[in-house]
């Protein structure tokens, strides 16, 4: 098994505590960010950043869903960590200053991934795939933030 990664960022016109603040905000601002390949969102404990137990399906593909149920840890300052209890997946948030009133997000999400041909193709397409999805959430999110 290869390990896979995927890795997307943006800067946004906001001061990197409020993005920070917006990633955290589960129970709030991270359902509002979410686009339609993310489904039966939950959160079942917490709420605020570390701590937090969030639930939810994500469609990266037709036929790939992946039922994720995640813990949340903050272990830097500007960091949200999602380790996936059902896989290896671990998807990282690093939110940093940008200049005046601007912050870069960084999301890089990892997992091991399958062997053989399937893991070449999965390797290949599976990190443009989820780019995509990643990009729709901080686009969103710049939207809510900007305001």
């Amino acid at each position: 098994m290869a390990q896979v990664e995927a890795t997307t960022e943006r800067v946004v016109a906001a001061d990197a505590e409020k993005v920070f603040d917006a990633l955290a905000d589960y129970r709030g601002t991270r359902r509002k960010v979410l686009p339609e390949q993310f489904s039966e969102y939950e959160v079942r404990e917490g709420g605020d950043g570390e701590g937090t137990l969030v639930h939810w399906k994500l469609q990266a593909t037709s036929k790939r869903v992946r039922d994720c149920l995640l813990d949340v840890t903050e272990p830097t300052d500007g960091e949200l960590v999602e380790k996936d209890r059902n896989s290896s997946m671990v998807t990282t948030w690093r939110v940093t200053p940008a200049g005046e009133g601007r912050s870069r997000v960084v999301v890089t999400t990892t997992w091991n991934g399958a062997g053989g041909i399937g893991g070449f193709f999965e390797k290949t397409f599976a990190p443009k795939g989820l780019g995509r999805i990643y990009d729709a959430v901080l686009e969103r999110l710049a939207t809510e933030v900007e305001k």
